[in-house]
């Protein structure tokens, strides 16, 4: 053994649980004049964790607290970032409303869980934001018609990062979370924003939409159907969480666009492309060779092989089309997971340089080049 210790991994907080305790803090100064450091909040599962407030500001009307997102170990580009809540008090009856400040963005495309023209403040964050002020008024026989304003300083420029522009929520970040707690390295908010941009696809009336594990793979397949940036999914390594919400919630025409490594995976019956979670199997690509009427000395050397790469190469030299061999296999393993929902399917195989090595066509021809 060389002493070292495997390190476990930190949780954070989402953004929403930083808006929702920051919102507290400023209710309870607008209410007291003072403002309470640490501010504890309730998470939608009942744990009870306190924030340290970074910003403290109090003026006429209104109360603002801020809060610095610690996303723990997880690579979430808020982390760091300041979450700032604006208090002030609202109409007699007219509940918690919520408002957009700077770095937060705004709705803009129908399909997404807040409506267009609503700040991007999603569902479970608002219900804690509103519980957290409700905590504030039944400890001081407050009301609770309050106005929420939050803002993140920097978030449009951090909003470039994100799918946001893509899914029509403009001028900034989304405050985001349903547990209120940031799992290091969870996958659940990228294949939730795979299904964001699915729904944004269907209510805008999308008929055809991409998913693609990567952007030279996403330009190859626009520009082969003239389609726009909002038909995009940007897929990653998660095609099986892409079928899969697809297949509850079709869309008629979908083309998976992606590379020779990943799609052999596909091909090979992966639905999670990541290379730490799965690997070509070469001698499954051997003997599918081998069925292709591929020379021996191919087979043999591909069972050895280091990259789907390296097989791709001497398989061309051969005059061996396994670029049509892998789509088509792709394509067999995503329709297996579509099972009978009315989408029709398009697989392309690209390298490196955009180069498409082979296609398997949808069933219904439109026009395709």
């Amino acid at each position: 053994m060389n002493g070292a210790r495997t390190r476990t991994l930190r949780t954070g907080w989402t953004t929403g649980a930083c808006a929702a305790a920051a919102a507290k803090a400023a209710y309870y100064a607008l209410v007291t004049g003072e403002f309470p450091d640490p501010i504890e909040i309730t998470l939608p599962k009942g744990q009870r964790p306190a924030f340290a407030l970074a910003c403290e500001q109090h003026g006429e009307g209104y109360a603002r607290a801020g809060i610095i997102k610690d996303a723990g170990d997880d690579p979430d580009v808020t982390h760091g970032a300041t979450v700032l809540s604006t208090v002030r008090r609202g109409p007699p009856g007219s509940g918690v409303r919520f408002f957009a400040g700077p770095g937060v963005g705004t709705v803009t495309r129908p399909g997404l869980p807040i409506p267009p023209g609503e700040p991007a403040i999603n569902p479970v964050p608002r219900r804690m934001i509103v519980a957290a002020i409700a905590e504030v008024a039944e400890l001081f026989g407050a009301p609770t018609d309050v106005e929420v304003e939050v803002s993140i300083p920097g978030g449009e420029r951090l909003a470039e990062k994100t799918m946001n522009p893509r899914l029509g929520i403009i001028g900034g970040l989304s405050v985001l979370g349903t547990t209120g707690i940031v799992r290091p390295f969870s996958c659940a908010s990228w294949i939730a924003s795979i299904h964001r941009g699915i729904d944004v696809a269907r209510a805008t009336g999308l008929t055809h939409v991409v998913g693609a594990t990567g952007s030279t793979s996403e330009a190859v397949a626009r520009a082969r159907h003239s389609l726009p940036e909002e038909a995009c999914l940007d897929m990653g390594d998660f095609v099986g969480g892409t079928l899969k919400y697809l297949r509850a919630h079709p869309v008629p025409r979908l083309t998976l666009a992606g590379g020779v490594g990943k799609f052999t995976k596909l091909a090979q019956g992966a639905l999670d492309l990541h290379s730490g979670r799965s690997r070509v199997d070469f001698h499954a690509l051997a003997l599918l060779l081998e069925e292709a009427g591929g020379p021996a000395d191919l087979v043999a050397s591909t069972s050895a092989a280091n990259t789907a790469k390296e097989v791709f190469d001497q398989a061309a030299n051969a005059g061996i089309d396994l670029g049509g061999l892998v789509a088509r296999r792709a394509r067999m393993i995503a329709r297996s997971v579509l099972r009978d929902a009315p989408v029709d399917l398009e697989v392309i195989v690209i390298d490196r340089s955009g180069e498409i090595l082979g296609v398997a066509g949808f069933d219904k021809s439109c026009g395709e080049r």
